[in-house]
């Protein structure tokens, strides 16, 4: 079962997020599958740097914030989202061990020799302290971390930024959840710009990376980075609630939404439902992928539609020594990303795997993906969440 949360302080005002519309269709269906599919309303996602769908104590009353604040547009920003209330001497929400059984994963057998690598903006000097600490506190066995710069050299790192510093703390303990026995590499871009992270992008595939995360989202990224032939691209779909962004948006990448897990006394011990904050919808920016003409789940669309598939983004626990203290919990789409490319390369599958498509053909693995929200498609939850790898 989930332990309960830890909070943290509000950032100051000047660092209060502001999110402006980006490639963006809101399209009729939203208010027809409103309540299956977890959309929400345009613009209401976020006020003043609080977000209404985060989940805390039992009166409701816990609010989460963005780690990463600024523009969107021309840029990305990180998508985790910290729980208010300050670090506490151990760990809160979802453990590693909750998310390998909640989702069936062979995580102490699979994955040996696997590459999964995260891209981030600027530097977190703590890095591999976390990491380790992580993994210690999770029970699972020391790890190997690289860490880069954007050009693939272990030296010379960017400047530090204690929020995108929880970004990649986050990123490498989540690809470590799902996926204990594979290689992490952390690749830091100098910048939040797409030049500085589509850099990170093409060095982490030339140093031998054939899976990588991107927690991130915004307006202006270029696919052509995103678009490698036997590299599996996945990207958090973001927390402004229905719409959606770059990178998620281009076709050549695995669009991740965000559940919410909760413990059951059914068959599977758990329910899951699509996370209100999560984003997912129709990406009229991008043409509508040919394995997506004839799907009876795009055809409102005319662009690519998108989510492709989804994992838990609420109530799971983070370790951060560089800005935070030590162990918060935390929310948003930046948790399933890194948490479904571990699932990737626990199926060792990725080279022969193709973005989104990897989930819309064919449909005959969809068995292997729990259905959200009650239904075998929705905006938010894609085709569904990891079942074990089979869908991988």
């Amino acid at each position: 079962m989930s332990a309960p949360f830890v909070r943290m302080s509000v950032p100051a005002p000047g660092h209060l997020p502001h999110h402006e519309p980006m490639r963006v269709s809101y399209v009729g269906f939203c208010a027809a599958v409103l309540l299956l599919a977890g959309c929400a309303s345009p613009g209401t996602s976020a006020v003043n740097g609080v977000y209404p769908g985060a989940q805390g104590d039992k009166a409701g009353l816990a609010r989460a914030v963005r780690a990463c604040g600024g523009s969107h547009i021309g840029q990305a920003q990180c998508d985790v989202l910290v729980e208010q209330g300050g670090a506490h001497s151990t760990y809160a929400g979802w453990s590693a061990s909750d998310l390998e059984k909640a989702y069936r994963l062979p995580s102490s057998t699979k994955g040996k020799g696997e590459i999964v690598a995260v891209i981030d903006a600027y530097d977190n000097p703590d890095a591999a302290a976390d990491f380790a600490a992580y993994r210690s506190g999770m029970g699972l066995p020391a790890g190997t971390l690289e860490k880069y710069n954007q050009e693939g050299s272990q030296s010379n790192y960017p400047q530090g930024s204690p929020g995108w510093g929880v970004e990649s703390d986050l990123d490498i303990e989540m690809a470590s959840a799902s996926c204990p026995l594979c290689k992490i590499y952390l690749f830091e871009a100098n910048s939040n710009s797409w030049s500085d992270l589509e850099t990170a992008v093409a060095e982490a595939v030339k140093l031998g990376a054939t899976i990588v995360s991107n927690s991130y989202d915004g307006s202006g990224a270029s696919c052509s980075y995103y678009d490698t032939k036997g590299v599996e691209y996945v990207a958090s779909a973001g927390d402004d609630g229905y719409g959606v962004h770059d990178p998620a948006a281009c076709d050549s990448v695995v669009a991740v939404g965000g559940t919410e897990l909760s413990p059951s006394g059914n068959k599977r011990g758990y329910t899951e439902s699509p996370w209100s904050d999560s984003g997912g919808g129709c990406a009229t920016g991008e043409k509508k992928p040919k394995w997506q003409v004839h799907s009876k789940y795009a055809k409102d669309c005319d662009g690519r539609q998108a989510n492709d598939v989804s994992a838990v983004a609420v109530n799971v626990a983070e370790y951060d020594s560089y800005s935070e203290g030590g162990w918060i919990t935390v929310d948003g789409t930046s948790i399933s990303s890194p948490f479904v490319a571990g699932i990737f390369a626990l199926a060792a599958n990725a080279t022969k795997q193709d973005g989104g498509r990897t989930f819309w053909v064919p449909a005959s693995h969809h068995r292997y993906l729990y259905e959200i929200g009650g239904a075998r498609y929705t905006p938010v939850g894609g085709w569904g969440s990891p079942k074990g790898i089979g869908a991988f």
